[in-house]
């Protein structure tokens, strides 16, 4: 009995040491805890580090995620709103490209019709300058072309015929038959006939012609543009004709000598 009493007497006395020596190292084991968790900027001692555990609180997790939870649903949001604009944005160049496309064609049609109707309008004027200049040429030839002159015959027919168109001309009456009536009285178609027997050869002015005109009367109803001869027959029946209408009205009113 004794024998073991003295074995467990050194056993308590190790016993206490060491259970001071086990709050000795537990003690500094929590200070060490507590330093490691103040942050390196912050000043502390080991007397303030707090001894126990340390204690985290689930709603602090809950804050955590629900706020990452946040952040990732804006981001969406963003991201979204980017890809919407720049849809909004390509559909917008897209739309200012074809209305530009649909100017310039509109642009180079205007201008096609334009120089369409210029080279019509180009083409008319010259067509109607064409014209007009082919028109003045054919009417210029028309006043250059000489009026090809009137031919008569050299016998009575002709010499009658010649004397009306004169007399037309300078508006002496008488017709054909007139003229021809008279001559055939006179000197029966004979230009060169002379009467050397009557009064007025006595006084040295015979008759002479177609309608036996004297030389006194032939000067003063000569008509212009005949030959200044009494042996001229187309000189004179114009004479006689003009003299015939100034006294009697005209040579149709002739029936005997005049």
């Amino acid at each position: 009995m004794l024998k073991n009493t003295k074995n467990r007497g050194p056993i308590r006395a190790l016993t206490q040491r060491h259970k001071i020596a086990i709050a000795g190292v537990a003690t500094l084991g929590a200070a060490a805890l507590a330093f490691s968790a103040v942050p390196g900027n912050a000043q502390t001692t080991t007397a303030e580090a707090p001894a126990g555990k340390v204690a985290y609180s689930s709603e602090q997790i809950k804050d955590v995620k629900g706020s990452v939870t946040d952040q990732l649903a804006s981001a969406g949001v963003k991201a979204e709103e980017m890809s919407a604009k720049h849809k909004a944005a390509v559909a917008a160049a897209k739309h200012r490209a074809a209305v530009a496309a649909a100017k310039h064609r509109a642009a180079e049609a205007a201008a096609k019709h334009r120089a369409h109707v210029a080279a019509e309008a180009k083409k008319k004027a010259e067509a109607e300058r064409k014209a007009k200049e082919a028109a003045s040429r054919s009417t210029n030839r028309i006043k250059i072309q000489p009026v090809a002159a009137k031919s008569y015959t050299n016998n009575l027919d002709g010499w009658i015929r010649e004397a009306l168109d004169i007399m037309k001309k300078h508006d002496i009456p008488g017709t054909y038959n007139g003229l021809y009536r008279n001559i055939m009285r006179e000197s029966s178609g004979n230009p060169n006939a002379i009467n050397n027997w009557d009064i007025n050869a006595q006084n040295g002015v015979p008759s002479i012609g177609l309608l036996q005109v004297i030389k006194p009367t032939f000067d003063a109803y000569h008509v212009p543009g005949t030959a200044f001869s009494q042996y001229d027959p187309v000189a004179n029946i114009t004479a006689a004709a003009n003299y015939a209408a100034d006294r009697y009205g005209s040579i149709d009113n002739v029936n005997s000598a005049y």
